[in-house]
């Protein structure tokens, strides 16, 4: 009876263990769909998503339509591009030649490409291509380069002739620039050491081994059951994304796939079927420091990110893409065996903030839900007509907690009441974007847009000279003073000492995750942004900076005037301040 008694207590106890997982396990179940619903409801999410914490799968599914025109949700199995996702498949199949002996990550690639330009095939080597820290100038960086090429096709080796003959950016192995050139030659390189294709290979060594059935190189031309649309959004609703001829982005970002599919490569990844355990811890280690504490390994990124809104921090290997009509991130933790798939097919969804979010559920940690747009909700009652009603609900909402206040969409909300011309309505939502973000200079610009129609002739005038104090370089506000018969005199360009510049370099960490590098270049200064690229700052005081190709408005804050101890950044989409680490 004795053995009975206790082997009944063993029996319960492992019975209220199993059930008390898995009762634990449907509750973050539940708590990740009411998180992914309440995104997609607010416009904020729409695609397919995974999430497995230990192993155990506690969410994949899809929200929103992978085809609006005909009305098909997006699902599990639907296949969506990955954009720049690709990079470290790319990365496993030069691993895999060099586990083979048949490349040296380290040599120069001048020794598998004789043919290539030698001022950059003697000193580059696929490790500088796989780390970004090659000085490769990036092709979709290229003035002009999207709208003039990205619809026509071509082979890898006559796309090569975009950027082989550029100069490199910098010494090679010294500095870490994203740049999609780098993995577009690995491309290149793969098929000439191998004399097959890019996309045979992902087949033959990738794909079919694993038993990845719903994934391949994206091509127009091809029937792919299950295939996701691209998206954009415009004002209240969505468009088609811009054609794309898939040849362009090639190595660097081509593939599609599927949720289900990424947990199998990311299940593959933690055993040795594509690579011995050496190559294997290559292939996931980190390689080139990015910014402080960030690193990039080989087609992957590695850090520290925030859950939630604690202190905590979660050790991650991610990876973000982005092409014409989808973003998409991969985030593996491996202390945990956790797995993060996001693929949304509407171009920018706030996937950093979603898995912010979704790390505290997983690690039971606060966080912040998300908001719905006040630019939208008041967008609807407009669109059906009820403007007086529309900017009466936006002007009470103002200082709501509930909504989000964002100037890219305020601003397409002034448009949305101009373009019917409703300028009372315009000038309202346009002056409410000023008060919020006084130093961006778009909402000034548009604000003066909106006076010139209103036959405010002299206002229109104040506002656009606002707007190129804060931007010298925005040509419309140039352009719409020239037509008024306005002369504007540019304001002769700030020039900063070398010793005034490095009073502004080292890191700030804007949180979320995000980082801004700010450095010091033959007597210039630039910033390098966690997944945005470098860009050259122009001095518009002596704290104040504008980033050139983004118009986003940099101020550097001081302590007393001295010391700089943070940097706030106002742009279309963010307006935030960080905190300078060094």
């Amino acid at each position: 009876m004795k053995f009975l008694k206790q082997f009944n207590l063993l029996f319960l106890a492992l019975f209220l263990f199993v059930f008390n997982s898995t009762s634990v396990a449907q509750t973050k179940s539940a708590q990740l769909d009411q998180l992914l619903q309440k995104y997609f409801e607010y416009g904020k999410f729409n695609g397919s998503i995974l999430v497995s914490f230990e192993d155990e799968i506690l969410l994949n599914k899809g929200y929103g339509y992978a085809n609006m025109e005909w009305e098909q949700n997006n699902a599990a199995n639907t296949k969506h591009r990955l954009g720049s996702v690709t990079k470290q498949f790319t990365a496993m199949l030069i691993l895999q030649l060099a586990e083979k002996g048949d490349l040296d990550l380290h040599k120069p690639i001048s020794t598998y490409l004789p043919d290539y330009p030698k001022k950059v095939g003697q000193v580059v080597t696929a490790h500088h291509l796989l780390t970004h820290s090659a000085g490769i100038p990036n092709y979709t960086a290229i003035p002009g380069f999207i709208q003039s090429y990205s619809m026509d096709a071509f082979s890898p080796v006559e796309f090569l002739d975009f950027f082989k003959d550029l100069d490199l950016e910098f010494e090679p192995g010294t500095q870490f620039n994203y740049s999609n050139s780098g993995y577009f030659l690995l491309g290149y390189i793969l098929e000439e050491l191998t004399d097959m294709s890019y996309e045979d290979l992902l087949i033959q060594r990738i794909f079919e081994p694993l038993g990845m059935k719903n994934t391949g190189y994206d091509s127009h031309s091809a029937i792919i059951r299950n295939r996701a649309v691209g998206y954009e959004k415009s004002r209240r609703s969505y468009i088609n994304s811009r054609y794309l001829d898939m040849s362009v982005p090639y190595a660097a970002g081509s593939m599609y796939s599927t949720t289900e599919d990424l947990a199998i490569w990311d299940a593959a990844l933690y055993t040795t079927k594509l690579l011995n355990e050496k190559y294997m811890n290559i292939f996931l280690g980190p390689h080139q420091e990015t910014k402080e504490g960030f690193y990039y390994g080989y087609g992957w990124g590695h850090g520290d990110l925030p859950i939630g809104t604690s202190s905590d921090l979660a050790t991650v290997i991610s990876h973000d893409g982005g092409i014409n009509g989808f973003n998409t991130r991969i985030t593996k933790i491996k202390a945990d065996k956790a797995l993060i798939v996001m693929l949304n097919n509407t171009g920018a969804a706030p996937l950093r903030d979603i898995e912010n979010a979704i790390l505290a559920v997983l690690y039971d940690k606060s966080f912040n839900q998300p908001k719905e747009s006040l630019a939208r909700e008041t967008g609807i009652l407009a669109e059906e007509g009820k403007y007086a009603e529309a900017i009466k609900f936006f002007e009470a909402n103002l200082e709501n907690e509930k909504y989000e206040f964002l100037e890219s969409d305020i601003n397409e909300l002034g448009y949305q009441f101009l373009n019917v011309k409703n300028m009372k309505g315009a000038a309202s939502v346009f002056e409410a974007n000023m008060v919020r973000f006084p130093e961006s200079f778009n909402v000034y610009d548009s604000y003066a847009e909106a006076m010139l129609y209103s036959g405010k002739r002299k206002q229109a005038i104040k506002y656009y000279e606002r707007s190129l104090e804060l931007n010298p370089n925005n040509q419309n506000g140039k352009d719409m003073l020239a037509r008024m018969g306005v002369s504007y005199t540019e304001q002769p360009q700030i020039k900063l000492s070398s010793a005034d510049m490095e009073l502004y370099v080292g890191t700030y960490d804007m949180g979320q995750g995000f980082m801004i590098k700010v450095f010091q270049k033959d007597n210039t200064l630039f910033a390098d942004a966690t997944g945005q690229g470098t860009f050259e700052l122009q001095p518009i005081s002596d704290a104040k900076f504008l980033a050139l190709g983004i118009n986003a408005n940099l101020s550097f804050l001081s302590e007393n005037g001295k010391r700089i101890t943070g940097l706030h950044v106002v742009h279309s989409e963010m307006d935030i301040k960080g905190k300078k680490l060094d």
